[in-house]
């Protein structure tokens, strides 16, 4: 054999056996947490280092308790996931309709201090939450909303329209200048250029922004626990979770029930959009 022929064959050996253990690396935590998850709490102290079980040690006890009501002697996630949803799909609307519109005007139109603009998007972005935590909730308190989904709505959407911003103003600019001059010659106005063309060229970046907020949305603790902590009635799934984590009367294995329930709905929406993240941008038409 060649040296260039070995060489490809020890690379190709090395690049799958990379991707095997990455791969088993990513994995694992969430397949032993869900292995938690579904035993009895008396065979996971017996034998808690056990990654194969037969399934007749399956049980799904743990999953009913965190998804019982409060007053039926459970942990109340099916409300708890409901507000979460709400939140987070508000906070992707509101986010998108606020992002895109002001994305598509600092990449095409050109206005003073355009590119103080553009930095200061990121330079807002990297400040950490904990320094905007006591002002937002001066003000919010002092407002009366504290306590509102609504305003966790809000402040979501402050802090995730920075980097949406500069996600969607670096994909609109690979949109070609010349699409949207055709289809101002056919009559469209600036916002009709933005629904007939810019979005459906853009798809997947709407997608991974989308995604991208939602995550921010739904995982979200810090916030959710400065406004929402005295009221139980609109507590986000994250305060339930930590409520788990936070007594010993609660096993380990009602624990990772939850923290499944909280993992699931964000792999689940990554596998639904992973093809609009990955599909050709343009479908055949021009493409800068």
């Amino acid at each position: 054999m060649t040296r260039d022929r070995i060489e490809n064959v020890v690379l190709g050996v090395a690049r799958w056996v990379t991707i095997v253990v990455l791969t088993v690396v990513s994995l694992f935590p969430f397949y032993y947490m869900v292995l938690l998850s579904v035993r009895l709490i008396q065979d996971v102290q017996l034998s808690p280092a056990s990654i194969v079980i037969s399934p007749g040690e399956i049980v799904f006890d743990t999953y009913q308790e965190v998804l019982r009501s409060v007053d039926a002697g459970g942990q109340g996630f099916v409300r708890l996931i409901g507000v979460s949803a709400a939140v987070s799909i508000a906070t992707v609307i509101v986010t998108l309709a606020v992002s895109v519109p002001g994305a598509y005007a600092v990449t095409r139109l050109r206005f003073a201090g355009r590119r103080q603009v553009d930095a200061l998007f990121l330079a807002i972005y990297l400040f950490p939450a904990i320094v905007l935590a006591i002002p937002l909730y001066v003000v919010l308190s002092r407002l009366g909303l504290r306590g509102s989904l609504v305003a966790l709505v809000l402040v979501y959407v402050a802090q995730t329209v920075p980097v949406t911003l500069y996600m969607l103003r670096g994909y609109f600019e690979t949109i070609p200048v010349s699409l949207e001059e055709a289809a101002q010659l056919d009559g469209c106005g600036r916002l009709g250029v933005i629904w007939r063309v810019s979005l459906p060229l853009s798809r997947p970046a709407l997608a991974a922004t989308a995604l991208y907020v939602f995550m921010i949305a739904w995982n979200e603790y810090l916030f959710a626990l400065l406004f929402l902590v005295e009221r139980r009635d609109r507590w986000t799934v994250s305060l339930g979770l930590s409520q788990l984590a936070g007594t010993i009367e609660i096993p380990t294995t009602v624990l990772m029930a939850g923290s499944v329930l909280l993992t699931a709905p964000i792999v689940a929406l990554f596998f639904a959009g992973e093809r609009l993240l990955v599909e050709g941008l343009t479908g055949g038409a021009e493409k800068g």
